[in-house]
């Protein structure tokens, strides 16, 4: 019993320094057990049976109801009572039952999950301890009466808990009959031979049952615990007699019987040693796999029967080849195609698929060519043999393409693609043999074989190149590289068809083309010539190969975009291909010229897929514009298409809508109005229920219409919706729609006036160095900025694709050692676009919000002006020597378009001297004011301080001093003399200054309007320093007088329109010789009266005032009086009105001041200065005309807005005005 014991710990007892509580204590409680003693008297009356021999009987049962526990404890002793019991009773099978039951409770006990770990000490008890010789022959006899009577049908309740115990009570047998055999050298043998049969033969014929209850039970417990003793029994069993057993105990169980349990006690079969003896798995073989191929057909217990499948093929693998050969034959017969066909029918997501596949390669790696051999000759019709052969081909290029296993189990797909490796090349020796000739050659097949053996070499897990070093080495060693293996063979195939070839062409083009990309070197070389027996082969034929080239082009076009093909291969494909072809002189032009078209079509896609993945799609969209327009060079109108719909994605998923419009526009203009059906595939989200080409077309234009509405291109949107109103009006007579087009044409017209639309920037961008891709490389780019963009927001998404470029600090062109360098240079600059004369609009009065339009649109010419120092420098005045380099780049289409930015194709560089410069920055500050002037009169809500900044700049003498700097650098004798050719321009600088004074004029009287009080002393200011400007300027150039009219129609702003040549006078040109002038032909009074009637009712290009309503430009000062005075004639009435050579008639009132306008193109009343010589009095159209022409030799194009290139020196008055596409927004 327990004893507890209390220990007081003793006061001291602790550390140093610690204190002990006299009430802390611990407790010990001890159990003493023996092994030997026990108190149960069941337990003990069964040890000591021989002491009460007549309570053995009631001891035997008692024992069932003792505690486990202590029968574990006493396990020995009391096994060793029951077989003295046996043994000291032979004579007698009265206590047989009762000690077989009491032994099959101890063995029990011994299998709970409570007593596992006793199963050693039982084990040990059996080998060293057991000595009862004569127990098999009870145990035998008893077992086979339990099974007999369940068998009968009879109840037999012990007979569950016997096969549990059975593993054990068979080692008791088997030990027990060993030593019989040791004692009496091996008598009886053939009696417990016969004994073991009785006992399987009572077991077989329990399996035969079909009764239901506790013989349903008995048998599934029999399948169960059966293969637990055969290890035992084969030592001491004839091995094909238990064969012959072991196939009856299977066999006889009815078919659809525990098919599970059937199939997991195959399994425990095929896993003993039973299965390794030749004779027993033949016989085993012959019945198991035709309930394997049933089942597997049928798709039923799919679980057990790949477990035994699969246990059957690792023992076949692992026994000796002589031995199995045979066996691996019967597997083959009845399973391979069966297997194959299941893996055919299961869904990709089955799990049981993948093992389905493990059992076919590890069938196909046991199998050798007589196997192959005799696989293929069974077959018992041609037709069978090639269905076998397509569900092959078809079931391989399916795992292959789908693998079942995951791409990091290297071993597993790499032992796969070996087995189908060695399966293909078997069966493409059988299709050489019986499917090659005339009269058996089947398309189909071989087309199947190409495509199969392709797919193999094209895998994922066969790319070498794509793993690492180690695991590369691994594979190479282990199972070499099989592309080279399979790609030799498809290369033999192809030759083998002979003038069969032609059927496989264009078929086999896209194939051969994705085997031929695979980047290993000498495949390459030894697969790209069967290009060129393609082409030779349908030249033959057809005299062309047309249609293996648009195959080839078509087929690499996804190939390469799908990322196969380098700069090796092209290199590669055009060497072997120029090689073959000059080989063969009917081949080498046309072939000359199909290697130019596809090794182009190669750089475009490598191009393209070097940038298809960048997170800036910029250069993406070039690349994809570059092969749009190769395939629309050589009329591959689908691919072309294609190609516009992926150019039109990038640009929404951009925002860049108009570009976007654009490119779709580009389809557009590819349909007609008509009902003809679309025979280009249709691209993009348009509805399957546009058939024809006008309903496409119709959508197009929609979508199109949406795209400029949303990039403001509302001049755009307006030439669609007015093709789209022909249509509705006069095609199809569709008023509805008529109506709802001409709305949203309205509502653009609106815009156009009301809508403010900020003009972009435009930057040239130059891309130097070998870094760069062949698309950008040593090329110049004009790029169109987004809405309100700065310089360094687009540098800087300029520059983040590439961030190891470096930006030029210099506008100049670099020199070799930069475009030949390795490295990556970028320059960017702002340049201004140059319009093209609108020649609709001259002489009109035109609303500035749709001239600004055309000012920074439809541009193509694009201007940059680098200031430079020329000659001796003179410190107090530097215009004298400021020159400016003027280049204009031309593009390759006008922006904007399907590209926000176009490669330069041109590029050319003028000169501009400074007096050409000088008259530049006149006549850019003069349409400055007078823009100024129109817009505050149009709209007088309008605040007023950029007009106050801008004439400020002008009159104050603080900032004032640019007219002394131009006399002191023009305007002298001295000057004259060594420029005599420039007295032109000096006459037309002198003008333009003089030109001024009305327009500050007219801006003052708008200011001191609009002017408010605080502001008042600073408009004061203003007046008076306009005073002395005026003065001075008058008295040296002479006075100047505009006339204003007031068009009360309008309150809109209007463009600046100076004559009917303001387009010309805007740019100065680079020659100042006058040519001859004509002699204008006579008006006639007639017709000169119709004009002047016409006039009378005509607005004035300045400041939009009738000509009724004359106004001086400040009533406050003092107006010279002269009676003979006239107002002069607007310029686009009278000497600029006459462009059709009409000479304007004389002036009926001549007066001091003549009627005529100034070279520079304004109309009014011109005075002499006093100090300066006179003007002409009259100008006539001719002279003007000749001195424009002289004014655009002058100079190269357009000047920048400041005559320096920093902005921080020059001509304080004017001030340079900021670039036109900036104009809109600082208004």
């Amino acid at each position: 019993m327990p004893q507890p014991r209390h220990v007081a710990l003793l006061a001291g007892a602790g550390a140093p320094g610690l204190t002990v509580s006299a009430r802390d204590s611990f407790q010990i409680s001890t159990l003493v057990c023996s092994t030997k003693l026990t108190q149960n008297v069941n337990l003990l009356g069964l040890l000591k049976w021989r002491s009460k021999p007549s309570l053995l009987a009631e001891n035997l049962q008692k024992l069932m109801n003792v505690d486990g526990g202590e029968v574990i404890k006493f396990l020995q002793d009391t096994l060793d009572a029951l077989f003295s019991i046996m043994m000291e009773n032979a004579d007698t099978d009265v206590y047989d039952t009762l000690v077989f039951d009491a032994l099959v409770f101890i063995v029990g006990l011994v299998a709970d999950r409570k007593f596992h770990h006793f199963n050693a000490v039982l084990e040990a008890y059996i080998r060293q301890h057991f000595s009862a010789t004569l127990a098999y022959k009870k145990l035998i006899s008893v077992l086979t009466q339990y099974v007999e009577q369940a068998s009968r049908g009879e109840p037999c309740e012990p007979l569950m808990r016997t096969f549990k115990a059975l593993e054990y009570i068979f080692k008791f047998i088997v030990r027990s009959r060993h030593l019989f055999a040791q004692l009496y050298e091996g008598k009886e043998t053939a009696e417990f031979q016969r004994s073991l049969q009785r006992l399987f033969q009572t077991l077989n014929q329990l399996m035969k049952s079909p009764l239901e209850g506790p013989t349903l039970l008995s048998q599934v417990s029999a399948l169960k615990y059966l293969p637990s003793i055969l290890e035992d029994v084969f030592g001491i069993f004839d091995s094909s007699m238990l064969g012959v057993l072991l196939r009856d105990f299977i066999g006889n169980l009815l078919p659809q019987r525990l098919l599970k349990q059937k199939l997991q006690s195959l399994t425990n079969i095929v896993n003993s040693k039973v299965f390794q003896s030749y004779e027993c798995r033949e016989l085993l073989l012959r019945t198991t796999v035709p309930i394997l191929q049933e089942l597997i057909e049928k798709g039923e217990e799919e679980d057990a029967c790949i477990e035994l499948l699969s246990n059957i093929l690792e023992v076949l693998y692992k026994a000796q080849k002589v031995k199995v050969k045979k066996h691996v034959q019967l597997v083959l017969e009845r399973l391979l195609h069966t297997v194959n066909r299941r893996v055919i029918v299961l869904e990709r997501e089955n799990s049981f698929r993948s093992h389905y596949v493990a059992c076919m390669a590890a069938i196909l790696s046991q199998m050798d060519k007589d196997h192959y051999s005799s696989y293929i000759q069974a077959f018992p019709s041609r037709a069978e043999l090639m269905d076998f052969l397509m569900e092959t081909f078809i079931l391989f290029k399916d795992l292959i393409g789908k693998t079942v296993y995951p791409s990091d189990w290297m071993v597993m797909n790499m032992v796969q693609n070996r087995e189908f490796l060695r399966a293909i090349n078997q069966f493409a020796t059988t299709l050489t043999e019986m499917f090659l000739s005339s009269s058996s050659f089947e398309l189909q097949l071989w087309n199947n074989y190409f495509h199969l053996a392709v797919a193999f070499l094209t895998q994922d897990s066969l790319q070498l190149e794509n793993f690492s070093q180690a695991k590369r080495t691994s594979i190479l060693a282990k199972y070499g590289d099989m592309r080279a293996k399979i790609g030799a063979a498809i290369r033999d195939m192809w030759y083998n068809l002979g003038h069969r070839k032609i059927e496989f062409i264009p078929g086999m083009v896209g194939p051969i083309l994705e085997m031929t990309l695979v980047p290993e070197l000498e495949l390459r070389k030894s697969t790209i010539p069967i290009f060129f027996d393609m082409m030779l082969c349908e030249y033959q034929l057809t005299a062309s190969f047309s249609r293996f080239e648009d195959e080839i082009l078509r087929k690499l076009d996804s190939e390469v975009e799908g990322g196969r093909g380098d700069e090796q291969y092209k290199q590669l494909f055009e060497s072997i291909l120029l090689s073959c072809c000059r080989g063969h002189p009917e081949l080498a032009k046309p072939g000359e010229n199909f290697v130019a078209l596809v090794t182009g079509l190669l750089e475009r896609l490598l191009d393209y897929r070097a940038v298809m993945n960048d997170e800036n799609k910029t250069y993406s969209m070039s690349c994809t514009v570059n092969l749009l327009n190769f395939y629309k060079e050589i009329d591959r109108q689908a691919m072309y298409i294609r190609y516009l719909y992926k150019l039109k994605d990038l640009h929404i998923s951009y925002e860049n809508y108009t570009e976007g419009a654009y490119t779709l526009l580009l389809h557009a203009r590819l349909l007609k109005w008509s009902d003809e059906a679309n025979t280009a595939p249709m691209q993009g989200l348009h509805s399957p229920s546009l058939h024809t080409q006008r309903q496409l077309k119709e959508a197009l234009y929609n979508q199109i219409i949406n795209y400029f509405d949303q990039g403001k291109m509302w001049e755009e949107a307006i030439h669609i919706c007015k093709e789209l109103a022909e249509q509705y009006e006069s095609e199809i007579f569709d008023y509805e729609m008529l109506s709802e087009i001409l709305q949203r044409e309205a509502k653009f017209y609106e815009k156009i006036l009301k809508v403010l639309r900020p003009s972009p920037d435009y930057f040239a961008v130059g891309y130097y160095g070998q870094g760069f891709p062949t698309f950008l490389r040593n090329k110049v780019f004009i790029y169109r900025g987004k809405e309100y963009e700065r310089r360094e927001d687009f540098e800087m998404r300029l520059l983040s694709p590439f961030p190891n470029a470096e930006k030029l600090k210099t506008t100049s062109p670099p020199g070799p050692d930069i475009t030949g360098s390795p490295g990556q240079y970028i320059q960017c600059f702002t340049v201004q676009p140059v319009e093209e004369a609108k020649v609709r609009f001259k002489d009109r009065s035109i609303p500035e919000q749709i001239t600004n339009f055309y000012k920074a649109n439809h541009v193509q010419k694009f201007s940059y002006s680098r200031p430079f120092k020329k000659g001796p420098k003179d410190p107090d005045n530097e215009f004298a020597t400021m020159w400016i380099e003027r280049t204009t780049f031309v593009t390759a289409y006008p922006l904007p378009g399907i590209l926000r930015w176009f490669v330069v194709t041109t590029t050319t560089t003028n000169i501009i001297s400074p007096l050409e410069n000088a008259i530049e920055t006149m006549m850019k500050t003069n349409e400055k004011i007078l823009s100024e002037i129109n817009r505050h009169q149009s709209d007088p809500s309008l605040p007023v301080n950029p007009l106050s900044m801008l004439l400020n700049g002008i009159v104050d003498p603080a900032v004032m001093g640019g007219f002394a700097k131009y006399e002191t650098a023009f305007f002298q004798e001295s000057y004259l003399k060594e420029h005599p050719e420039d007295q032109g321009n000096i006459d037309k600088l002198k003008d333009l200054i003089a030109w001024q004074t009305p327009l500050l004029a007219e801006g003052i009287r708008i200011h001191r309007r609009k002017v408010t009080e605080d502001l008042r002393p600073f408009h004061e200011r203003m007046e008076q320093c306009f005073v002395q400007l005026r003065a001075k300027v008058e008295s040296q150039y002479g006075v100047r007088e505009m006339i204003s009219f007031e068009d009360r129609r309008s309150g809109r702003p209007r463009s600046a329109a100076w004559g009917p040549d303001w387009d010309r006078l805007s740019h100065a040109g680079d020659s100042t010789e006058a040519p001859p002038t004509p002699k204008p032909a006579p008006r006639t009074a007639e017709s000169e009266d119709r004009r002047s009637e016409r006039k009378e009712n005509r607005s004035s290009t300045f400041f939009g005032y009738r000509r009724q309503e004359t106004r001086l430009s400040v009533p406050e000062l003092p107006e010279p009086k002269d009676d003979k005075r006239r107002l002069s004639r607007n310029m686009s009435e009278s000497s600029l009105g006459s462009c059709d050579g009409k000479q304007p008639p004389p002036s009926r009132e001549p007066s001091t001041a003549a009627l005529s306008p100034s070279p520079t193109g304004f109309g009014g009343r011109v005075k002499s200065a006093s100090k300066a010589p006179p003007l002409p009095r009259r100008i006539s159209p001719t002279v003007y005309e000749a001195f424009l022409e002289q004014s655009d030799a002058a100079s190269g194009g357009k000047a920048l807005p400041s005559p320096t290139a920093d902005g921080s020196r020059g001509l304080k008055s004017p001030p340079p005005p900021p670039p036109k596409s900036k104009r809109l927004s600082q208004l």
